[in-house]
């Protein structure tokens, strides 16, 4: 499902139009962006959690050439699903 598809859906389970569902979504886009990108977290009891993870320095292998490479360390945005979310897929 993809944006186009995720809005209309929502439109037919409520009375709300298409152009203020963009606008909802739009504004949540960019309200979890920034909440992760300082470093906080986002939790919807049930659902789901988002939160960002340090991932450290380390050593890899170039796959090609299987020399070794040092990958810097970076942020990760990790998703851990809620009991609700979970049990509603595994019915």
């Amino acid at each position: 499902m993809n944006k186009t598809e995720l809005v209309s859906a929502i439109q037919k389970k409520s009375d709300l139009t298409k152009k203020d569902i963009e606008k909802f979504l739009k504004s949540f886009e960019e309200v979890v962006s920034e909440e992760l990108a300082n470093g906080g977290k986002v939790q919807l009891v049930g659902f789901m959690t988002l939160e960002v993870a340090e991932r450290k320095q380390r050593e890899g292998r170039n796959p090609r050439t299987n020399e070794t490479m040092v990958i810097p360390a970076s942020k990760a945005v990790r998703f851990k699903v809620g009991k609700a979310l979970k049990d509603a897929v595994n019915k």
